[in-house]
């Protein structure tokens, strides 16, 4: 026996694997071309019931689901799911309405793209939610690109190796748009968890409060490095770590 015989390759770890949900066959199709063209591995489903039963019996790394399917909404698609399943969701939908969009990411909808959309922008967005699932829960929360640190266990927060000074609402929603980086966290979520279920109309306190943080964090508005508007909807963290 060879060398090589008696110690054999180690298997290839799989592709992702997609699972679209979505009736129209040209979005399918396209979904199918381009996802395969990245190297995932996809799966197609019509309607939802097809694709709650793919799911339940091939399973899926991440989810593609249309709002607007002929058997059931897919909002009634994404509770039922939600009720077994912690798989990551997209939500694809035409209704471009801020309410659609809040309503879908409260249900458990990890992101959400409005159709027509552009083929980067939604691979980008798997790329994020397929590392962010991929992490161990019980990782270091701590951030760090080089320029910004933040370490939530400590409480620590430096820009360019210099402690920036926030005051505890500023921190708490670094801290909760960090812990959910890469998904939009709907105003009233915000709203909710910075001042109280009270509170998740007062939008103008959100508004001022993140342009303080993103000035002491140097973060520009009109072009984010860390905090993303979805305008009338939520924010984003969209930081990248690199160490």
């Amino acid at each position: 026996m060879n060398e090589d015989s008696a110690h054999p390759p180690a298997a290839a770890t799989p592709p992702p694997r997609i699972l679209v949900i979505d009736d129209e066959p040209q979005i399918r199709r396209f979904l199918d071309i381009s996802l395969r063209a990245q190297g995932y591995a996809v799966t197609l489903a019509d309607n939802g019931e097809a694709g709650l039963v793919a799911l339940a019996t091939q399973g899926a790394d991440l989810v593609m689901l249309d709002i607007g399917l002929p058997d059931r909404d897919g909002h009634e698609v994404l509770r039922e799911l939600r009720g077994w399943s912690q798989v990551p969701v997209i939500m694809l939908t035409v209704r471009a309405g801020e309410a659609e969009k809040v309503a879908a990411l409260d249900a458990g909808a990890n992101d959400y793209v409005t159709k027509p959309f552009g083929v980067q922008e939604l691979m980008a967005r798997v790329r994020g939610l397929l590392r962010l699932h991929a992490q161990p829960a019980d990782t270091a929360p701590v951030f760090d690109d080089g320029h910004l640190h933040v370490d939530l266990v400590r409480r620590e927060v430096d820009l360019d190796g210099v402690a920036v000074g926030l005051t505890r609402k500023e921190y708490a929603l670094l801290a909760t748009l960090l812990q959910h980086a890469g998904r939009v966290v709907t105003q009233p979520q915000l709203l909710r968890e910075l001042w109280g279920p009270t509170h998740q109309q007062d939008t103008h306190y959100l508004r001022i409060l993140v342009g303080k943080l993103r000035h002491k964090l140097r973060d520009d508005a009109a072009a984010p490095r860390y905090i993303a508007t979805e305008p009338g909807v939520g924010l984003r963290f969209m930081g990248e770590n690199t160490r």
